[in-house]
């Protein structure tokens, strides 16, 4: 599913991640985009507990939402050049928020969300945050920024339980296996892919899709593999749900 903006809401057709109205638990984008997750569940028969949100840049930011205000819906997200949740609440606020950004303490940042899904008892969902070292359009603090919002949320320390390289200048954090900060040093502003032939490349370069070295998954004869496992996650051009754990670096398994 694919949520798409209107110009009419947006000039820019931009997610309103910054507008109080749109960004909380039971109404205006937030709720929309829940509606349609909610709808494609049922139409599609799918298995309500694996629902997983992503974007990029202000998609990213609408990530963040979604995972704060409707915790009970996704199991995980992922965000790509993203902001934290509630950083701003105006237009101008938010410019500030991309560029330099905002500094506020973990426990500030988690008591944003802990507001958004106020009295919601359950397990946060999973996190995974990446960022190019070299972004001018998001400032690369906002990664360090939704760390601690999502760490402190989570109850976990900002201190990473794990380390690590996924590949030539690409690094990541691991926060308990809960959050994962993954940077890819002299990326600017997009989502990373890794075009080429070999088992451990896909995607292919384009407006805020940008080559770098690394990627998660690779497609062979019409289907598409875990990079390391090799596993088949179902044919890439139909309607498929797959959900990867990483084992150790570079290499992935299907749950």
């Amino acid at each position: 599913m694919l949520a798409q903006q209107s110009s009419s809401n947006n000039s820019s057709s931009c997610f309103n991640w910054f507008q109080a109205s749109d960004t909380a638990r039971g109404q205006g984008e937030a709720l929309s985009i829940k509606q349609m997750t909610d709808y494609a569940v049922s139409s599609y028969g799918l298995d309500s507990s694996r629902v997983y949100v992503t974007g990029l840049s202000a998609g990213a930011a609408m990530t963040a939402v979604m995972l704060a205000t409707y915790p009970d819906t996704y199991a995980g997200g992922s965000i790509n050049a993203g902001l934290p949740y509630r950083c701003a609440s105006s237009t101008l606020d938010a410019f500030s928020c991309m560029n330099p950004g905002v500094d506020k303490t973990p426990a500030a940042w988690g008591d944003l969300v802990r507001a958004a899904s106020s009295g919601y008892p359950g397990k946060r969902p999973l996190v995974s945050i990446w960022q190019g070292t070299s972004d001018t359009t998001v400032a690369p603090m906002n990664a360090g920024e939704l760390r601690d919002q999502f760490t402190n949320v989570a109850g976990l320390s900002q201190t990473p339980t794990s380390t690590g390289t996924v590949a030539s200048g690409v690094t990541y954090e691991d926060y308990a296996g809960r959050v994962r900060v993954t940077r890819v040093q002299g990326m600017t502003h997009g989502t990373a892919v890794d075009p080429g032939t070999g088992t451990a490349q896909c995607g292919t370069a384009g407006a805020y899709f940008i080559d770098t070295s690394v990627c998660a998954a690779y497609q062979s004869g019409g289907y598409a593999y875990a990079t390391g496992s090799n596993q088949n996650l179902g044919l890439y051009n139909t309607y498929y749900t797959s959900t990867l754990r990483q084992t150790s670096t570079g290499y992935w398994e299907k749950c």
